[in-house]
């Protein structure tokens, strides 16, 4: 059991540093190149280093700006929060500084802004999709929103981390042009996008009501087909007046089709509602089983 439980922390650190590396790769390769600026500490690290080599001819690290900033972030973090609920998140954080100093910056799109948008938005989504599939984040503004919203309640999570990018978004478009702006909010777009369709795919399912006449032949066939359990539950018809069998059943994706094939078999007149499932727990419903 000892030994299970250490293969799932470190297959789950793995996946957060691979995250990392590719968030680290579309800032350094497509957004920091054309000055895009798509939010987070690493928008604020694009902005300074572009200011100041323009100002001064200095130029400071995009991960030595976001280190710098998480600092006081994390030990506030700890402070509220205890070390525990920040250790995985404070490992992305360093895990991400560490990207952003060892992937090279180069531009790759020849200034295709098009092209950048949704490259750097599928790397980034991809990247944030992996850490937060494992209840981490890399600081920043994901974990400056958490903070705030313990002092700012009537606000979601969620609204205060679009209200700091989206400031973080107008400043990058106030020094760099609307049309660079324009573009950073596709690559914002996309990475959305691409980070929640991984994030369905890690956990999604699909949950189905059926109304029967045979509920015993039909469960009978999932259970022995899909090898899935089955859940009956009473019902009554309201214009009928007539009691009514309910089966409830959680299947994968790409097993609903064999579920359907199966009610339909047994009983043609059977109802049928299909719903999403975006979060499946329980014994006997395991995360990989729906991928």
């Amino acid at each position: 059991m000892k030994a299970k439980i250490r293969d799932s922390e470190f297959v789950s650190y793995l996946l957060v540093t691979v995250g990392t590396f590719f968030m680290a790769a579309a800032t350094n390769v497509i957004y920091e190149p054309l000055s895009m600026v798509t939010g987070g500490f690493s928008g604020i690290g694009i902005i300074l280093k572009k200011v100041f080599e323009q100002a001064a001819g200095v130029s400071i690290p995009i991960w030595l700006t976001t280190t710098l900033l998480n600092i006081p972030l994390f030990l506030i973090a700890m402070k509220i929060r205890g070390a525990k609920f920040i250790r995985k998140t404070l490992y992305a954080a360093a895990c991400f500084s560490v990207a952003l100093l060892v992937v090279p910056t180069f531009e790759v799109t020849n200034e295709d802004y098009l092209m950048a948008a949704v490259l750097g938005g599928v790397l980034s989504g991809t990247g944030i999709g992996l850490v937060f599939s494992q209840n981490a984040s890399t600081g920043g503004s994901d974990l400056m929103s958490s903070l705030l919203n313990r002092w700012f309640p009537g606000f979601s999570i969620s609204e205060l981390l679009i209200f700091i990018d989206g400031i973080i978004v107008l400043a990058g478009i106030g020094i760099f042009g609307m049309n660079t702006g324009l573009y950073s909010i596709v690559a914002v777009f996309v990475m959305g996008k691409v980070s929640d369709a991984l994030l369905d795919g890690l956990k999604f399912a699909k949950m189905a009501y059926i109304i029967s006449d045979h509920p015993a032949v039909i469960s009978e066939g999932i259970m022995n087909n899909l090898r899935r359990g089955v859940t009956g539950l009473e019902g009554k018809g309201m214009y009928s007046g007539n009691e009514k069998n309910v089966l409830m059943c959680v299947v994968s994706k790409k097993e609903i089709v064999k579920l359907i094939e199966i009610v339909k078999t047994a009983d043609e007149r059977a109802f049928v509602i299909v719903t999403d499932a975006k979060e499946v727990l329980g014994e006997g419903f395991v995360v990989s089983s729906v991928r």
